[in-house]
């Protein structure tokens, strides 16, 4: 059974013209159920997290300041977004779902939060439009309740996981792999435990193969006891703020590769959506739901 965490807060409303497209997440749903790939019966909704998971990972001051609404104007606008309480309830739910999808997935062998992949928050402030750090939320959480003992996140996001880099970089116990856009944002990158820093306009042939390169050998010398995927379609030739070159094609044999590999290994695998901006939003919503697809392909 393929287990989907999406909420209607995930469909949060900003400002006319802003440039995440927030609609994505409610049209990669009914796309998902309109084709067949899902049925109603798939999806879960979680609720917002308790706060002390959050301040597990988060400072005190960092989250009082989102509970509070009392962030500044320059932490805010460093994150990109326009502040609410709304904003921060989803960010909730998002971090609780990917809570979910992880005991989902040590059930079902794999398991997809429509929403998530915050990797750029920081324990202490948020960026690039993350305010918590769902992976690093739901890794401390398997860990305190010893449902985990080594946890390998795999960030194929354009852009590198700073914030899990940062937040991890002292836990041997979560081990994080990205792999991303060289000369994309951060700009100032932290240092994960595998960095590969790809150059501009990779296309197909390459990207997959540096990816075959690494993959299996971490799964066979971590011997994770779950991964966390995240599958950022922002690789795409498409996307407006990637800087690499892959074609949809390729960006689905990319999904089918992680779920593949963690499946022969026999380790879950939870996915976290992460970003996608291009243009065309049908771009976007194809690219997303390969991922689904290749997940019942795989795990059916």
């Amino acid at each position: 059974m393929l287990k989907v965490a999406f909420s209607p807060i995930y469909r949060y409303e900003l400002p006319q013209g802003h440039r995440f497209p927030m609609i994505k997440y409610d049209l990669l749903a009914q796309q998902l159920i309109y084709e067949g790939c899902l049925e109603e019966e798939n999806f879960f909704h979680p609720q917002p997290i308790a706060e002390e998971w959050i301040l597990r990972t988060h400072s005190k001051d960092y989250w009082d300041s989102l509970k509070k609404q009392t962030i500044s104007a320059k932490a805010a606008r460093k994150i990109g977004f326009p502040m609410s309480e709304k904003l921060v309830q989803r960010s909730k739910v998002i971090a609780q779902g990917t809570i979910d999808c992880c005991l989902a997935a040590q059930e079902y062998g794999v398991s997809l939060n429509i929403a998530g992949g915050t990797h750029h928050a920081y324990a202490s402030h948020g960026e690039g439009f993350c305010l918590l750090n769902d992976f690093a939320i739901a890794a401390n959480y398997l860990l305190d309740q010893g449902l985990a003992q080594q946890i390998l996140i795999v960030d194929l996001d354009v852009h590198q996981g700073n914030g899990s880099a940062k937040i991890f970089e002292n836990e041997p116990r979560v081990f994080t792999f990205s792999m991303h856009a060289a000369a994309n944002y951060p700009f100032r990158k932290e240092r994960s435990d595998l960095d590969i820093a790809l150059p501009d306009l990779m296309d197909d042939g390459p990207y997959l193969q540096v990816l075959a390169d690494y993959l299996p050998a971490l799964l066979e010398s971590l011997r994770p006891d779950i991964v966390l995927y995240l599958s950022g379609v922002d690789v795409l030739a498409s996307d407006k703020l990637g800087r690499l070159g892959l074609s949809l094609n390729a960006c689905a044999q990319r999904d089918q590769f992680v779920f593949s590999c963690c499946q022969k290994a026999g380790v879950p695998v939870a996915v976290s959506m992460g970003g996608g901006y291009s243009p065309q939003l049908r771009y976007i919503i194809e690219a997303h739901a390969n991922t689904y697809r290749m997940a019942q392909k795989i795990y059916s």
